[in-house]
C-alpha cells in the first residue's frame, strides 16, 4: 500500500508541480521527468500489487477470465513489454517527436500516458508478483534487466553526440537556460547513467532474491526444474525402480531422501567410469 501511494504521489509531483513547468524550459529536467514516468512510478505501482487487490475485490473467476485471455496475455508478455519499452524510448528521443510535441501540445499528454503504461507493463515482468499468465523465473528476469539497459544507453549516447536534435524545442527555451548543446549533453548523460543506474538497482534486488531464495522453480523456471525431475526419475529407474517412476511435482528434489540417494548413486557410477 505504501509503495502504491508513493507511486501516485511521485506521479502527481512529476506532472502537476513546478518541476513539470521547468521540464519544458530545461531538457535535462525533461529527461528526469521521463525516467520518473517510465521507471520509478511504474515500479512503485507494480510493488503495490493492484491486480492482486482487484482480483480479491471482484473475485478470481471474473478477473482471471480477462487477465488470462490471449489478447491480454500477449499484451503482458515480457518480450512484448521489452519491445514496446525500447520503441517508446527511442521513438520519443531520437526522432522529431519532441518538436512535434511543442507544435501539438496534446501529444504531451499522450507521451506521459505511454510512458506510465509502457513502464508498468515492463516492470510487471521484472519485479511483479501478480497472477498473470507469464511469470518469469528470476534468472530470466535478470537477463531481461541487462537487455533493458541497451535502449537507455543507446538513447543517452546518441543524444550526447547530437548537435541540434530538437530545433523547435531548443528555440523556445528561456534566456537564462544553459546553451542548447550543453543542455542536450546533460540530458543524454542523465538518460544513460540514470536509466542504467535504476535498472542496476532492480538487477541487484533480483540477485539478492536469487541468493536468498531456496525455491529453485522460482529461480530457474518450470522448464528447467521439470528437466531436473525427468533426469532424476531416469536415475531412479536405472536403479531398478519401475519403468514409470517419476518425481512428483510436490517433491522437493533437493530435500527428498530417495531422490538424493538416487543422485548419489549416479555420481558413484560416474566416478567409476574413468
Amino acid at each position: 500500500m505504501a509503495a502504491y501511494f508513493v507511486g501516485l504521489a511521485v506521479l502527481v509531483f512529476t506532472v502537476s508541480s513546478a518541476f513539470d513547468a521547468y521540464s519544458m524550459a530545461l531538457f535535462w529536467v525533461h529527461m528526469i521527468e521521463h525516467l520518473l514516468l517510465i521507471m520509478v512510478v511504474p515500479a512503485l505501482l507494480v510493488l503495490g500489487h493492484p491486480i492482486t487487490l482487484l482480483r480479491s475485490a471482484l473475485g478470481p473467476r471474473r478477473v482471471d477470465r480477462v487477465l488470462l485471455s490471449w489478447p491480454i496475455s500477449v499484451f503482458l508478455h515480457p518480450i512484448v513489454g521489452f519491445a514496446v519499452y525500447a520503441v517508446v524510448l527511442v521513438g520519443t528521443h531520437l526522432t522529431d517527436f519532441m518538436d512535434q510535441m511543442i507544435i501539438h501540445p496534446w501529444l504531451m499528454g499522450g507521451e506521459r500516458v505511454a510512458y506510465v503504461v509502457t513502464g508498468y507493463i515492463f516492470m510487471l515482468s521484472l519485479i511483479g508478483n501478480e497472477p498473470i499468465r507469464w511469470r518469469l523465473p528470476l534468472l530470466a528476469r535478470l537477463l531481461l534487466i541487462f537487455l533493458a539497459m541497451a535502449p537507455d544507453t543507446i538513447v543517452g549516447i546518441v543524444l550526447m553526440q547530437s548537435n541540434d536534435p530538437f530545433p523547435v524545442m531548443m528555440a523556445l527555451r528561456p534566456h537564462w537556460a544553459p546553451p542548447a548543446q550543453q543542455d542536450v549533453v546533460t540530458a543524454g548523460g542523465i538518460m544513460w547513467v540514470g536509466g542504467d543506474g535504476l535498472m542496476m538497482i532492480v538487477g541487484l534486488t533480483t540477485v539478492a532474491a536469487i541468493t536468498f531464495r531456496r525455491d529453485r522453480q522460482a529461480i530457474l523456471g518450470g522448464w528447467l526444474e521439470g528437466t531436473r525431475r525427468a533426469v532424476l526419475a531416469g536415475q531412479i529407474r536405472n536403479d531398478g525402480a519401475d519403468d514409470s517412476a517419476v518425481v512428483p511435482d510436490t517433491v522437493d528434489v533437493d530435500d527428498d531422501q530417495a531422490v538424493l540417494d538416487a543422485y548419489n548413486r549416479m555420481l558413484a557410477r560416474l566416478n567409476g567410469h574413468e
